[in-house]
């Protein structure tokens, strides 16, 4: 006989989508007939796999340990990797960590430690999670930023979390601020509107006033903040969030971000370069405010959350003198 018990990282999921996690071999008929036959119980009493698990709740399979090591299979080791991390914020449920540049949101192809892995390994000397729990509930994070765009990441620490702020960010409830420094000088708030066109084989993105089939709609609304007469400080609302949103719609307006060597000015970038050792955009996600909501995330209702600009663009800002309006 197994028993497990039930922790906040599981909690909230089906108890069939715990079973198929934790049987990861067994066909779905075999654990619905286990229920069935009462070789498996949820709290000492027959369950359909239906119920909705809470933290507590006791799981007994009456299995061999012959059957229960062939159903449950090889457990497949969960990559973590460590690195000190800036946390804006945390509780129970959720965190906000402010990424550096260089750092991958998710896993990628070629094996390189995202914040995803960092994450994990930070929750595991926490005590947040423990290896057993890894196999039935994974942590992750709710939004990614390109590797060389800098700010809040959120990640889910519970099931609950994971699942609730995933949906935020999917429906589009939360109000996503960033700063960047862009080429020219902007002096009022504007909305701008567009369609944004991917091409995959070059993972590029090109901005149209007209909509076209494979086109995507974007919005942005950006507010500055100062200038010094050659380059702007922006603070920009991201109503809609596609690939490179920010950088190409500024560069399509003639005010591409410093920095960029995507979608920027090669000779300005070049200057950051050799003045700074500016490598990539000034692009950052300042702000995240969150609007009322309810469920179990309701405690964060009306807050808002501040990660500091790097040092670098600290740096840079002073040094050229660009100061916020008072």
């Amino acid at each position: 006989m197994k028993e497990f018990i039930i922790n906040e990282n599981e909690a909230g999921q089906r108890f069939d989508k715990y079973l198929g996690k934790l049987l990861r071999e067994a066909p779905k008929s075999f654990f619905y007939k286990m229920l069935r036959k009462k070789n498996i119980t949820l709290n000492g009493a027959k369950a359909t796999g239906n119920e909705k698990l809470t933290s507590g709740d006791h799981v007994k399979l009456f299995l061999s340990d012959e059957t229960f090591e062939k159903f449950a299979g090889a457990q497949e080791t969960v990559a973590r990797a460590h690195q000190k991390l800036h946390i804006v914020y945390e509780d129970d449920n959720i965190l906000l960590i402010n990424k550096p540049v260089g750092m991958l949101s998710q896993p990628a192809d070629d094996k390189e430690p995202s914040l995803v892995e960092y994450l994990t390994g930070y929750l595991l000397e926490s005590g947040a999670v423990t290896e057993s729990s890894l196999h039935t509930f994974r942590p992750s994070v709710c939004n990614r930023l390109d590797r060389n765009t800098s700010g809040l990441v959120a990640a889910g620490k519970s099931l609950a979390g994971l699942q609730e702020l995933s949906t935020l960010f999917h429906d589009r409830n939360l109000h996503k601020f960033y700063r960047c420094l862009v080429k020219g000088v902007l002096k009022n708030e504007k909305y701008i509107k567009g369609y944004l066109h991917k091409d995959e084989k070059c993972n590029k993105v090109t901005i149209q006033e007209n909509e076209t089939p494979e086109a995507l709609p974007i919005e942005t609304r950006y507010h500055p903040l100062g200038d010094n007469g050659k380059v702007t400080l922006l603070e920009v609302e991201l109503i809609t969030g596609r690939t490179h949103q920010i950088r190409a719609h500024l560069a399509s307006t003639g005010h591409p971000l410093i920095g960029d060597y995507k979608y920027g000015r090669p000779s300005l970038n070049e200057e950051y370069r050799r003045k700074y050792g500016l490598k990539s955009q000034l692009l950052h996600a300042y702000r995240l405010e969150i609007p009322r909501i309810e469920g179990r995330l309701s405690y964060l209702s009306g807050r808002q959350y501040i990660a500091p600009l790097p040092q670098l663009f600290q740096n840079i800002l002073k040094e050229e003198h660009v100061e916020e309006n008072k």
